[in-house]
């Protein structure tokens, strides 16, 4: 049957195009109308097949001709990075802002999207639009991509009109935590290539140099000649490289195990308790959870989101089982029409300063505005904690890789001082 494209406005004057299969121009005028549409232009499509199906594509079709797109496996076909969806939500919410349609403006970042996954998805969305549904549920068609916060967040903006701003929200709060978290990452980067350093240069010394030394100190000292440290450092290099595959499959054992008890609800929070709870480390990871927490309830709550729902999306987004739980324990507090400041002073988890600026919020019924300010005050946290971990990390890695290979070194000198001092006799 043959095929026909064509260009139409809705009821309320949007356009929109599409491929149908009729029998002639005339049917393919006919079948549109039925829809409720008005055809402002209809052409045939010549030699398609597997144009279009027999409804409106969308935004899946090109209006210059057909769009062929070969489907490869999920594996093949990567992820979304959150760089990628911010970037898309940003301008999403600059295209709505300036006035145009959401199908267009979906149909617009459709043409420009290089993402797989992405550009799926937006297709999806554009039918789904098309095809009658809202936004926040064609969103919730694709979880691997928009989490709750996100959907919640949209659902809201179409309830209050205000999808535009919404958006912008979302573009926001996306772009602060993704650079709350490039600033957790750079702390993390030097402490992690001196370790890999120190590993390479110590298996190195391990397996390649004390048993030249172990060799010439048999030779000259005998079996039993070895002091304690000396005979310490040359077990550990014979362990080292003789049984490598032992240690790196014992590692590799630990590790599996370590994660398949974080998916247990007690190993979760524990993990996530001593997380917290670690030198140096703990309070940036404490500050980040507080920042984030913070400025997601503080997002949703002034997009209209109800606050016990809020609630529960921060819960399920906090990435810290600890957290969660303070949070759940919130939750509760509201539902029995209590305050949020009790249950957080209770859980030990928050600063004063949290509990009292959520305090004053309540007072004054500014809540979502002071919880975005404690969001900034602790974004400003962290900023401070990263440059004086990076400062501190420097000369405590320094220390630890002088006292390894100093170690070594003294091991190895401790038998050759006896051999020069009976060589001299």
């Amino acid at each position: 049957m043959p095929k026909y494209r064509y260009v139409a406005m809705d009821s309320k004057g949007s356009e929109t195009d599409g491929v149908l299969d009729a029998e002639n121009q005339s049917q393919a005028i006919a079948l549109i109308r039925s829809k409720g549409f008005f055809p402002t232009r209809v052409v045939p499509v010549d030699g398609s097949k597997g144009a279009g199906s027999k409804h409106t594509k969308g935004v899946g079709e090109a209006k210059g001709g057909l769009s062929m797109e070969i489907r490869l496996p999920r594996f093949l076909r990567g992820r979304v990075r959150p760089k990628q969806l911010m970037t898309f939500t940003r301008q999403l919410a600059t295209l709505v802002e300036a006035g145009l349609p959401l199908l267009r403006g979906l149909r617009i970042l459709l043409k420009q999207e290089k993402n797989v996954l992405l550009r799926e998805a937006v297709n999806g969305m554009g039918e789904a639009v098309e095809g009658g549904s809202t936004f926040s549920e064609a969103l919730g068609q694709y979880p691997g991509i928009f989490d709750n916060l996100f959907v919640n967040m949209v659902k809201a903006g179409e309830a209050g009109g205000v999808l535009e701003v919404v958006l912008a929200r979302l573009a926001e709060f996306m772009e602060k935590a993704e650079k709350i978290k490039n600033k957790v990452k750079s702390a993390m980067i030097y402490p992690v290539v001196v370790m890999v350093a120190a590993i390479g240069i110590l298996a190195f010394l391990l397996v390649f140099v004390i048993p030249r030394f172990e060799v010439i100190f048999r030779d000259l000292l005998g079996e039993g000649g070895l002091p304690p440290l000396t005979q310490f450092v040359i077990d550990v290099s014979n362990l080292v490289a003789h049984r490598w595959m032992y240690i790196l499959g014992g590692i590799f054992v630990v590790v599996v195990l370590v994660k398949l008890w974080r998916r247990t609800e007690m190993g979760s929070y524990l993990l996530d308790k001593f997380k917290l709870r670690t030198p140096l480390f703990g309070g940036l990871f404490r500050k980040s959870a507080i920042a984030r927490l913070s400025r997601t309830l503080g997002t949703l709550m002034n997009s209209g989101v109800p606050v016990l729902q809020a609630l529960n999306i921060v819960r399920d987004t906090s990435g810290n089982e600890v957290i969660a739980r303070a949070v759940q324990h919130v939750h509760d507090s509201v539902k029995e029409g209590e305050t949020m400041a009790l249950p957080l002073e209770s859980s030990g988890e928050f600063p004063d300063m949290v509990v009292s600026m959520v305090d004053v919020g309540e007072e004054t019924g500014a809540l979502p505005d002071m919880l975005l300010r404690i969001a900034d005050n602790y974004d400003d946290e962290v900023d401070t904690t990263v440059e004086g971990l990076t400062s501190i990390i420097e000369p405590v890695m320094i220390i630890f890789l002088a006292v390894i290979i100093g170690t070594i070194v003294i091991a190895m000198f401790i038998p050759l001082i006896s051999i020069i001092t009976e060589m001299s006799q």
